[in-house]
């Protein structure tokens, strides 16, 4: 694996030097031990595994997991095996992501797909859950089921994604409970092994798994909002991706819920399709951004931030509790 420097730790405004001494410390054994498990004895399987991984990226899953571990006795050798165990998890989904996506760009570079084939990625994706599962097999039978049981939300999580609503179920409803697996099970996941490993009580690891979830729907909500409100110079990202692969986010729901007759053409580009209509994107966008369901989106994307918050309220004071309800917010109030 190619050799890089650990990726930055999120902001967390509020932490303690010492505390994001930690972090930093954490996160650097958690990469070596990324570039350790990536490797392969064949130099090509060994290069398309550690495409994305070397790329960087937030490390945001890991960073919850040591975080977690704060509440408790701190970052041990169990706890950094669970990070990475979860940041493989969510790397393997990527390669999987991307040949569902078609994408071309991950992470400021050539998808894997992109570089190798769909057929490559998508097996790269399946020995990295494989690399996951053994990482987690060290860690005891519990672990292990966990692991297990969060592999089978997250794929049915994405599988609802990709198709539409049922009729008669209530979209927003069906969204969200796709979100929360999609998204919110790993993040969970990653939450819960940094109370589990750090020896927290039942009651803190409860805690931090129902946090975790709702950081991470927060965090895939933000997300959405970012795709339409923000221009590509803040966010580094092109706008209206969701709306050219025909995904509805919350505030495109919210807005096809409307009945004033002044929403019209709005309603009409959101059941149009737009996968090559630019001027369609744009105009779509602009209309969006003025609209009251985007304030009622991100109004309600907050209040998933602040009951993450709140359910930390009863754990005792410490630095790392500080920072992780600083956290919850702080994944809303980004632009990229």
């Amino acid at each position: 694996m190619t050799s890089h420097a650990t990726p930055p730790v999120l902001t967390v405004p509020g932490a303690t030097p010492e505390l994001m001494a930690h972090l930093q410390d954490g996160l650097a054994r958690v990469d070596a031990l990324l570039r350790e498990v990536v490797d392969h004895e064949d130099p090509f399987i060994a290069g398309a595994s550690a495409h994305l991984a070397a790329a960087g990226g937030k490390r945001f899953r890991p960073l919850l997991t040591l975080l977690s571990a704060e509440l408790g006795d701190g970052i041990t050798d169990e706890v950094v095996r669970a990070a990475a165990g979860v940041e493989l998890t969510h790397l393997a989904s990527l390669y999987h992501d991307d040949v569902m996506d078609e994408a071309e760009v991950r992470r400021g570079v050539p998808s894997a797909n992109a570089v190798y084939d769909n057929s490559t990625a998508i097996l790269v994706g399946d020995l990295l859950f494989g690399k996951a599962s053994e990482l987690i097999a060290g860690l005891g039978a519990e672990a292990v089921l966990i692991q297990a049981q969060t592999f089978v939300r997250l794929c049915s999580g994405q599988i609802r994604d990709d198709r539409p609503c049922p009729p008669g179920v209530d979209p927003i409803e069906y969204y969200l409970a796709a979100l929360a697996d999609k998204t919110g099970s790993l993040t969970a996941t990653a939450c819960r092994y940094g109370a589990m490993f750090s020896g927290g009580s039942a009651d803190v690891v409860e805690t931090m798994r129902a946090y975790g979830e709702r950081v991470g729907m927060a965090f895939q909500l933000a997300d959405d909002l970012i795709d339409i409100a923000s221009d590509s110079d803040a966010s580094g990202k092109t706008p209206g991706t969701d709306l050219r692969e025909g995904v509805d986010t919350l505030a495109v729901l919210r807005a096809k819920g409307s009945t004033d007759p002044a929403d019209a053409r709005l309603l009409e580009l959101l059941g149009s399709d737009l996968s090559d209509d630019e001027a369609g994107v744009t105009e779509a966008l602009g209309l969006l951004r003025q609209h009251p369901a985007l304030e009622a989106a991100r109004e309600e994307t907050y209040g998933v931030a602040r009951e993450a918050q709140r359910l930390l309220d009863p754990l005792p004071d410490r630095p790392a509790k500080a920072a992780l309800q600083t956290l919850a917010l702080s994944v809303v109030e980004r632009v990229g």
